[in-house]
């Protein structure tokens, strides 16, 4: 595991937040015979920006300076809160090019952030993420993604606003052990062909890594990796109504110490869905049916049986606002977790471009983790966590910017020590933006 850490930072060495393909997601194609890739199985995440903020082939970039005030943080082993002053400096890169056959987006976000009084908890993030998607033919389209963060922080830094699937989840979300360094990185790759007019077929592979440097930090949490498949039949009913099925198989492990007690959970369910597209950038779906998981840890005894896979999703784009919602509930594993859980998660998002100069935007998350195998060793870690974030942002002039931000976490796990000790946190933080933006290939 560590050697694909290795790896992934040496091909990656920086990072950015995830993007989309908004067309994947809502609204309409551009021709009779153009099907959509209905949420529930495009793999991807709702637009967070509104339609007037949406723009192909730029070059973006900026620097932002922020102050922040941290209520209740808990440094390294200690038992009292403390109020922390932290200063950061978040450079950024992004580019978006289009052709006729290929769409290409691209990020690039690192992250200065220094504390005081606790000088120790001085960090760098880097955050790098690639989106690609090629036409082969008329009807045959091959995409990839890949997303890495190298970060210790609990927050999004200096960013308001969640990233909201149209799926459920592949791994046991929630558990994020406060200003401990973390890598993730999260790749998936899908191929779908239009076979007839009202009909698609397609198939998907992922995989996710969760490494933490400095297991001293993290007590109670432990590196993780996930890997699956899926395959789906996609039919259109009518312009606006998708119905279609898929199977899906995930394979999740966690290895609290160099492989002893390491618990790996594989999950296999078959799925129906449903996608409605009511108008343009506006869509709602709904996918369920059985699951079934088997959770291993040598020398305990298997733990199989049966479950319920569910996943609601809406996601809208218009020109001034954007929302996204999605709830699911499935067994999941890893997410630095040992054992198997059942997992409900819910995550919402919107942003409101109030007049020319003002935005509001605001991101919410509610995860619920219930071990269904407690009795393996360290296999108890339920919990639940919640959080939210909160942003008024008023534009200067054409290249700044200035914001002012809310964020909360409050994370209930009482038997991970990384995450007992510090429940909860918040932060207030103001940040003042410069950006440019300039045209490709024009």
């Amino acid at each position: 595991m560590r050697g694909q850490v290795s790896l992934i930072l040496i091909l990656a060495t920086t990072a950015a937040w995830p993007q989309v393909a908004p067309g994947a997601t809502g609204g309409y194609p551009t021709t009779d015979t153009q099907m959509m890739t209905p949420p529930p199985v495009s793999g991807i995440a709702y637009p967070t920006e509104v339609g007037a903020e949406a723009r192909t082939n730029y070059l973006n970039g900026g620097l932002t300076t922020t102050a922040a005030y941290v209520n209740n943080l808990y440094a390294g082993s200690s038992y009292a809160a403390m109020a922390e002053t932290t200063v950061s400096l978040l450079p950024t890169i992004a580019y978006d090019t289009t052709t006729a056959r290929q769409h290409t987006r691209f990020s690039y976000s690192a992250g200065f952030t220094f504390y005081q009084p606790s000088s120790t908890l001085n960090e760098v993030d880097n955050t790098v993420t690639f989106n690609y998607s090629f036409r082969l033919t008329q009807h045959a389209t091959l995409s990839a993604a890949d997303r890495f963060q190298d970060s210790s922080s609990p927050f999004i830094p200096g960013q308001a606003g969640g990233s909201v699937s149209g799926g459920g989840e592949s791994f046991t979300p929630g558990a994020i052990p406060p200003f401990a360094k973390r890598l993730t990185n999260s790749a998936s790759v899908e191929f779908t062909l239009q076979t007839a007019p009202n009909v698609m077929i397609g198939g998907s592979g992922s995989s996710m890594v969760l490494h933490f440097p400095d297991p001293a930090q993290t007590p109670g949490l432990y590196d993780s990796s996930s890997r699956g498949g899926t395959f789906f039949y996609n039919r259109r009913i009518s312009r606006s109504h998708y119905f279609g099925a898929f199977y899906q198989y995930m394979d999740m492990l966690t290895d609290p110490a160099n492989g002893i007690n390491a618990t790996q959970t594989q999950a296999q369910n078959v799925t129906g869905f449903y996608t409605f597209y009511p108008m343009t950038k506006l869509s709602l779906s709904v996918s369920a049916g059985p699951q079934y998981y088997r959770t291993v840890q040598t020398p305990e005894p298997v733990i199989a049986s049966w479950g319920l896979s569910l996943s609601t999703s809406m996601g809208w784009q218009g020109p001034h606002t954007s929302f996204a919602a999605n709830y699911s509930q499935a067994v999941t594993g890893g997410g630095g977790l040992v054992g198997a859980y059942h997992s409900r998660t819910a995550n919402a998002s919107a942003r409101w471009q109030m007049t020319r100069l003002w935005i509001a935007s605001a991101s919410g998350a509610y995860a619920i983790n219930e071990s269904v195998s407690p009795l393996l060793i360290r296999g108890d870690q339920s919990g639940h966590s919640i959080s939210g974030t909160a942003t008024l942002e008023r534009r200067l002039g054409n290249q700044c910017s200035i914001a002012f931000h809310y964020d909360r976490i409050h994370q209930s796990y009482g038997e991970i020590a990384a995450i007992a000790a510090d429940p909860n946190s918040d932060r207030e933080t103001i940040s003042i933006t410069w950006h440019f933006a300039r045209p490709l290939g024009r």
